[in-house]
């Protein structure tokens, strides 16, 4: 949001000079350039537009959860399929906070599309989404955002009967839980390569339930892992098969 401001300004500033210098050089030079005024006015009636242009639709998706790991993530997701990630960077529920980790990845072309599909479907967010049922266990707070050139909308919840809602908290979860696996994997193939086949096997595990979604978004990772003669033979091979069920786009 503050990208797209600073970019509307500069252009609102730069046609703003641009339509006083076109002035002075009309008036400076005559009737022969009477033209410039009528030309300098569209150019500025046209600013809004391009202003708007810079606005890329988006959704959002924000987990708090205190005591849980991350306790804390955002992830977005661009109409055209950039996306990023950012938690707090803690590895275990025993490690001392850390940097935030952050990602930028894209995602396939039907994940961008079903996300918005999901998202229209459930009104932007701009209706109430939360069960109000206090009987159930908190899971933590859930927010759900969508953001473009005419809207900004949003809605937190701990849990939701909306259908649409549930299809992207169990999209955008599973998500997290695939970074996750991608952060923790690059730590321990730098400082740890003995952890990589637990934690294989647990990101195996993980995808054949459902509880992934997007693996190639960490395709790099494993790709090292796969590729690497540092690591036993065993792992690699865990690695090649996460890597050949990204390329197949499982979950």
């Amino acid at each position: 949001m503050t990208h797209s401001l600073t970019a509307n300004y500069l252009w609102h500033n730069s046609l703003h000079m641009f339509f006083g210098k076109c002035l002075l050089r009309s008036i400076s030079m005559g009737r022969r350039t009477l033209i410039s005024v009528p030309v300098c006015l569209v150019f500025c009636c046209m600013a809004p537009v391009f202003g708007q242009q810079t606005a890329l639709p988006t959704v959002s998706f924000t987990f708090d959860f205190p005591s849980s790991t991350p306790d804390h993530y955002v992830i977005s997701v661009s109409d055209d399929g950039k996306a990023s990630y950012e938690s707090d960077g803690k590895l275990s529920p025993q490690s001392a906070p850390g940097d935030p980790f952050h990602s930028d990845f894209t995602v396939t072309q039907a994940t961008r599309t079903h996300v918005f599909d999901l998202a229209k479907r459930a009104q932007y967010f701009e209706r109430q989404i939360d069960s109000k049922n206090k009987k159930l266990a908190f899971t933590g707070t859930k927010t759900l955002a969508y953001k473009d050139a005419q809207r900004s909308t949003q809605a937190s919840y701990n849990y939701s009967p909306v259908s649409p809602v549930q299809e992207l908290t169990a999209f955008f979860q599973g998500l997290s839980n695939t970074l996750e696996f991608g952060h923790r994997l690059d730590d321990y193939l730098r400082y740890q390569k003995l952890a990589l086949d637990e934690e294989l096997k647990k990101m195996e595990e993980l995808l054949n339930n459902g509880q992934l979604r997007e693996v190639s978004s960490v395709a790099p990772i494993l790709q090292k892992i796969a590729d690497d003669p540092a690591v036993i033979k065993v792992v690699r091979a865990r690695a090649q098969r996460l890597l050949e069920a990204a390329e197949n786009g499982s979950k």
